[in-house]
């Protein structure tokens, strides 16, 4: 049961499982008694997400050398030992529990959600 990367609020893959929101904020304007329903996340996990600093570094990111910035410092986030822990217990739920994480923004490859894939292979997940 491989764990799948999402973009949040896009239809659910058939036996998807949980859906978690590794975002910053929650969806605008959505009931939070809707988030799952509108495939948004079932749970938030914020502490997967850019803190909200490299969350700007990120939308302001013109070109190669100001993504490779990024990068850098958004996976010097994910080394700190609660999001580590985190990444560790996902890497091993993927082995076991249907599940996906996700983020809103529409290009994977200019959003962090490319990284937790990264983190996540690197710890030994099984990904979709």
């Amino acid at each position: 049961m491989p764990v799948r990367i999402v973009r949040l609020g896009s239809p659910r893959a058939p036996g998807e499982g949980l859906r978690l929101g590794t975002v910053r904020r929650p969806p605008r304007g959505v009931p939070k008694a809707e988030f799952a329903s509108r495939d948004f996340y079932d749970l938030w996990l914020p502490n997967l997400a850019p803190a909200a600093a490299t969350v700007a570094q990120a939308l302001s990111a013109q070109g190669d050398k100001e993504w490779a910035a990024f990068r850098r410092t958004y996976l010097a986030e994910m080394k700190q030992p609660d999001a580590s822990h985190v990444l560790d217990l996902l890497a091993v739920l993927s082995h076991t529990t249907a599940f996906s994480v996700g983020c809103y923004c529409e290009d994977e490859n200019r959003c962090h959600r490319s990284l937790l894939r990264e983190l996540l292979a690197q710890r030994g997940a099984a990904i979709a």
